[in-house]
């Protein structure tokens, strides 16, 4: 759904119960604002790097002493080709940089076909109505460390896993949480021990590639499935609330401290098949929460690599 007409369904939403409009992004008071910097790269140095972001604009940030960078591997930041697409990290007004992700991408679906071979392998995935089809590589290399991850590697299990983009195709470096052990359409039932009415839901923060470039919003499993045009949405074993798109989540990354409101901008009917865990600082509540872009999980202090963190939303 196009981003305006989410801003528009907030504006209507806040006039109808007389609440103000609450504004997205990071909320003060948690240390220094980290800032999501998005675009590609035209040119990198062990000091400086300079992007072209989506709107055409040139960008120009300096490169902190400290800072590294992912391209399917740590590399220095200025080992950083033309034309790699990153997502920074980036502090003091997101003039700094802290961080860099390039041609990272998450790869989440439905195992559909694991082509045959002794190395390298292809596998076909069914990533949700909206995502549609995808084609991934694993690579020999990381085959063994993906199955202890994923033992069930054949058709009708849930597949998730980091990579990044090589010559327009994906290939897997890094597994995420453990796959779930069964079936995905056969998602638990939410414990009784969850109701409707709390305040705060407790579980996993995501992120997800299937946004606009640079775009902010969340993924969110449980709306209406009119609401979403989504026949799929609507299971989850959070035992989440339904909410409308549109909707402010307030998201704490609990590991790290901070808080960000995000807008609902689609349905995250993939991400409700997860009965998972995070387990980045202690055990998060099974349950996939939120499913992030990749500037709101960043901006939140998320690691892209390690593709998870333990939430609270409060609903809105």
């Amino acid at each position: 759904m196009p981003q305006r007409s989410v801003d528009r369904r907030r504006a209507l939403a806040s006039a109808a119960l007389g609440r103000p409009l609450t504004g997205s992004g990071p909320v003060p008071g948690d240390g220094e604002l980290l800032h999501a910097v998005t675009g590609t790269v035209l040119d990198a140095s062990p000091h400086l790097i300079v992007i072209e972001t989506s709107d055409g604009e040139e960008e120009r940030l300096v490169i902190a002493p400290w800072a590294t960078a992912w391209r399917g591997d740590t590399v220095a930041p200025a080992d950083l080709p033309p034309g790699a697409n990153v997502v920074i990290r980036a502090l003091k007004a997101g003039r700094v940089v802290d961080r860099i992700w390039a041609d990272t991408t998450r790869i989440t679906g439905v195992i559909q076909e694991v082509g045959p071979g002794a190395r390298d392998r292809t596998v076909e995935l069914y990533c949700g109505p909206h995502r549609g089809m995808r084609t991934v590589v694993v690579p020999y290399a990381v085959s063994g460390r993906l199955r202890v991850r994923h033992p069930k590697f054949e058709p009708g299990y849930l597949f998730d896993a980091v990579g990044v983009v090589e010559d327009g195709v994906a290939h897997v470096r890094l597994p995420t949480t453990s796959q779930p052990p069964y079936r995905w359409t056969s998602v638990p039932e939410p414990p009784l021990a969850y109701g409707g009415a709390q305040p705060h839901v407790s579980g996993t923060a995501t992120w997800s590639d299937g946004f606009d470039f640079g775009e902010r919003g969340a993924a969110y499993p449980m709306l209406e499935s009119s609401d979403a045009e989504c026949d799929e949405v609507g299971r989850s074993c959070a035992r989440l609330p339904y909410l409308a798109l549109g909707s402010a989540l307030e998201v704490r990354n609990v590991c790290a401290g901070r808080t960000s409101v995000v807008p609902v901008v689609t349905c995250g009917c993939l991400a409700g098949r997860f009965c998972d865990r995070c387990l980045e600082c202690g055990t998060s509540p099974r349950g996939r929460i939120a499913e992030l872009s990749p500037a709101s999980f960043v901006e939140l202090g998320g690691e892209l690599t390690k593709g998870c963190f333990n939430a609270r939303i409060t609903l809105g």
